[in-house]
């Protein structure tokens, strides 16, 4: 087994090529206003920063944070700001000491420990799957 990547995630490195991926993908949406692939202290990730016409006044900032690793454990994080709070979740595949492999940290702190849950295996399920939860957000900012 690979080192530890000392990001708190996955043994494995992380898979640019998969990030890249859903780096093109994301960026041919008009939901998505920026896709890039940063590294910042070797902490390899995908930024998503969604297109602020999605969302209502109240909600100034929204963004997924992706880091999927070579062997499929994945981090996905999605994050809102708004002037007085932030609202964030993730989903998780990656061996930990709180829950299973397969984990959710629910709305609205990502608290930890998480819910144990399965996830898709293929990463364009596991985006799929996360990016209708995110629609299903917006859809309910809308109808407030």
């Amino acid at each position: 087994m690979a080192p530890p990547t000392g990001d708190g995630g996955s043994p494995a490195p992380i898979d640019r090529p998969i990030l890249e991926f859903i780096q093109t993908r994301l960026q041919a949406t008009r939901q998505v206003s920026q896709a890039t692939i940063t590294d910042t202290n070797g902490h390899l990730e995908l930024t998503v920063v969604f297109a602020p016409a999605y969302y209502p006044a109240s909600v100034d900032d929204a963004r997924l944070s992706v880091r999927w690793y070579t062997n499929d454990d994945f981090k996905l994080h999605y994050r809102e700001e708004h002037a007085d709070h932030a609202w964030e979740c993730r989903w998780d595949r990656h061996p930990n000491p709180h829950n299973t492999r397969d984990h959710f940290h629910p709305p609205p702190t990502a608290s930890t420990p998480g819910e144990d849950t399965t996830w898709p295996v293929d990463h364009r399920d596991v985006v799929a799957f996360v990016l209708n939860e995110i629609e299903d957000r917006i859809a309910t900012h809308w109808s407030k």
